[in-house]
């Protein structure tokens, strides 16, 4: 089932790595070809983040051969990052392109060398043409190489990648070493996909991003020209990427066209013919070992017998598919808490200047299992902090019901946890009254067993310890559980067993999650956190998502809700201000909203009853008003951003030209003629900052404008 592709990046031959005694692959044999689109699919431990490590070049293998085509660029996203700071993040972006770094410092070097010695030639110096030459040369490739760069890789795709992935136009000029580590991730993600490599290994790329990133960045591979190998959690992300899948089994890796869901199935009827085989080979064996037995002692049936026994050795086990150990586990009933487990009054938290909440009302009933979604940045991880306890609210007020115990799965869990502890000292001490058998039952089920559960936390992978923290939290979980991103690190078939073992918990559920199989799977409700507030829907996210989608009116014009849906009582307004920080300390403070995020849900439609007539031509009359402020307000700051948007690519296009005629060696022989050449770039190359600095300034008001509209319920009209 390999690859049969006529173009190979990568190809590996009979590769093995393990450690110690763990084998992770033997023999593998692997071709990755230009444009495949490959996931790797395993528990965790099984070898997927070292396969990519082979394949990046950072990971030696112990037997076998890596062979990648001459001149393969590669991108490698890990899992764990170090990124230093003294650069900005538009910076670090632009010069991640191999060759990049370095160019335009070495231009303008010798741009000052060229003209002082222009200078001294015409102070009637000794004789420098040969010089002056060979200067001009130089300065001419490197003005080449930076059209080239310009061209390929411009400041404004790379803008439109840092949008995509949550940045705002504020964030270019801040340096990396102020962000935190999730914000940091993004970045090198956007650097990754600015360059352009042939072959992109992603190594759980959605960890770090809200809904509406993992969906930019869902389509930008879609689009993508070249090769990508992806390990992800989530189960519709991936069968919407992949078309090929590695999958490391017990009996070791086996390889599978088609995305997640063929795979499972082909896993499947493998599995039903080997049982099918299995039981052949058991008949086969029962039919010979009855007839040498029956007749053994006849004379005349020896030779028969002695077929019936050679047959029977020649007969070989059938090996059917070893189960793979997935964590298995069930909540047990917890105490019954009153009908209102919390009350949520007028709400805020502040950060400064910056409110990332404001005057919110919510109320929770029991039993409900509650999905918080939002752009980053926009305060889910801060809301579940403060419903935990673990950070104070700037006004408002949060109470708890009656015989309300909590239980918090916190999003960072590392920094929960106690490093010097053993995995059995760290969730024993959880519960005390728990005995060691109900504790070591426990992480059996979290499938640490014998003496595993003697490690230290330090030593344990990422997915390893977010086991520990589950566990931990499940040892005594209260009747309200608070769990931010809890299938983070954690592999599929794990995240897939969390939701399940969720579905009988019997306390109440709130959780933030951007895995939307994760969610459609739970929630009962969703909390939409933005611009400061917290709408809700009563119903699940396949149900959320059709509150929100929108009918177009015309080829460009504005859209509006479908009628049929549920007015939630009316929250209390709040002006969020404008662009969020990323920020170091706090999790969620330091979040922002995306640069150009999805439309915004409309509020959802009352369900007093059918409308009397009165109040749909009311309602229509606000509808067309509304819609004409915003073409009103919208549309001049679209022409402003269009325009800005053709002038620089004319001007980028005139660069390029005149980049073209200074590599001419025959310009350099006519002076005049290189000289305006050299003023004309170096004006356009001014034009060209300032038009820039203009889009981000035209570009970030017309972001700001359409969030104002959203927040009052008229949709963003779609981008040309």
């Amino acid at each position: 089932m390999g690859y049969t592709g006529p173009v190979s990046l990568v190809v590996l031959e009979r590769a093995s790595l393990g450690y110690g005694k763990k084998s992770l692959f033997s023999a593998l044999d692997l071709r990755i070809g230009a444009g495949d689109r490959m996931g790797l699919v395993g528990p965790n431990g099984s070898g997927k983040t070292s396969l990519l490590r082979v394949l990046a070049g950072e990971q030696s293998l112990d037997e076998g051969t890596l062979r990648p085509q001459k001149s393969l660029r590669v991108g490698y996203l890990p899992q764990d990052i170090a990124l230093d700071g003294g650069r900005t993040v538009l910076d670090f972006v632009i010069s991640s392109v191999p060759g990049r770094e370095g160019l335009d410092t070495a231009a303008d070097d010798a741009q000052r060398e060229l003209e002082e010695l222009q200078l001294r030639v015409e102070a009637g110096a000794e004789d420098q043409t040969e010089a002056l030459m060979q200067l001009a040369q130089l300065l001419a490739e490197l003005h080449e190489r930076l059209a080239h760069f310009d061209t390929h890789y411009s400041a404004h795709q790379a803008g439109r990648i840092l949008a995509g992935l949550g940045f705002v136009a504020s964030d270019h000029d801040r340096d990396l070493g102020e962000l935190s580590g999730g914000w940091k991730m993004r970045a090198l993600l956007a650097a990754l996909l600015f360059q352009q490599p042939d072959l992109l290994l992603l190594d759980e790329p959605t960890n770090h991003l809200d809904m509406p990133s993992v969906a930019w960045l869902g389509d930008f591979l879609r689009g993508y020209g070249g090769a990508f190998v992806l390990i992800c959690h989530d189960r519709e992300f991936l069968n919407e990427q992949i078309d090929r899948v590695v999958s490391f089994e017990s009996e070791g890796v086996r390889q599978y066209s088609g995305n997640y869901e063929h795979y499972r199935r082909q896993r499947a009827e493998e599995e039903v013919v080997l049982e099918n085989e299995a039981k052949n080979a058991a008949r086969e064996r029962e039919k010979a070992e009855q007839f040498i037995n029956r007749f053994r002692a006849q004379a005349n049936k020896a030779k028969a017998v002695q077929s019936r026994v050679k047959a029977l050795a020649r007969m070989a086990d059938v090996q059917l598919f070893r189960p793979r150990s997935v964590m298995r586990f069930r909540f047990p009933p917890c105490d019954r808490s009153g009908d209102h487990v919390l009350k949520i009054d007028r709400l805020g938290k502040s950060y400064g200047d910056h409110h990332v909440l404001a005057e919110v009302d919510l109320t929770v009933q029991r039993g409900e299992k509650i999905g918080i979604i939002g752009a980053n940045g926009a305060g889910k991880t801060t809301l579940l902090k403060i419903l935990a306890d673990e950070l104070p609210a700037s006004g408002g007020e949060v109470r708890m019901g009656n015989k309300v115990y909590t239980g918090y799965y916190a999003q960072h869990h590392t920094e929960s946890l106690t490093p010097d502890h053993t995995i059995y000292e760290e969730v024993a001490q959880r519960n005390p009254d728990a005995g060691q058998t109900r504790v070591r039952g426990m992480l059996g089920a979290f499938l640490f067993t014998g003496d595993d559960v003697d490690k230290k936390v330090r030593v344990l992978s990422g997915g390893e310890r977010s086991r520990v923290a589950l566990a931990r939290l499940l040892i005594h979980p209260g009747n309200l559980l608070l769990m931010d991103e809890p299938t983070n690190h954690l592999d599929l078939e794990s995240s897939e067993s969390l939701a399940e073992s969720l579905k009988s918990y019997d306390g109440t559920l709130i959780f933030v999650s951007h895995n939307r199989s994760f969610v459609r799977q739970l929630a009962t409700r969703i909390w939409n956190v933005a611009g400061g507030t917290v709408e809700t829907y009563p119903g699940t996210l396949d149900e959320y998502l059709d509150a929100s989608s929108m009918d177009r009116e015309g080829e460009t014009g504005p859209r509006t809700a479908r009628p049929t849906r549920r007015k939630q009582k009316k929250k209390r307004s709040a002006t969020r201000p404008g662009g969020t920080q990323p920020h170091s300390s706090d999790a969620s403070a330091g979040e922002h909203g995306p640069g150009d995020p999805p439309t915004a849900p409309h509020k959802a439609q009352s369900n007093a009853g059918t409308k009397n007539r009165a109040d749909a031509r009311s309602e229509k009359r606000q509808q067309a008003q509304l819609r004409g402020e915003y073409r009103k307000t919208i549309g001049p700051l679209e022409q402003t951003v269009q325009g800005l948007e053709r002038k620089i690519s004319s001007i980028e296009a005139e660069q390029k030209q005149r980049n073209i005629d200074l590599a001419d060696p025959d310009c350099y022989g006519d002076a005049t003629r290189r000289s305006q050449l050299l003023s004309a770039f170096q004006r356009a190359a001014h034009d060209l900052e300032h038009l820039n600095a203009r889009w981000e300034v035209a570009e970030s008001a017309l972001e700001s404008a359409r969030t104002a509209f959203e927040a009052r319920g008229q949709p963003r009209s779609p981008r040309p």
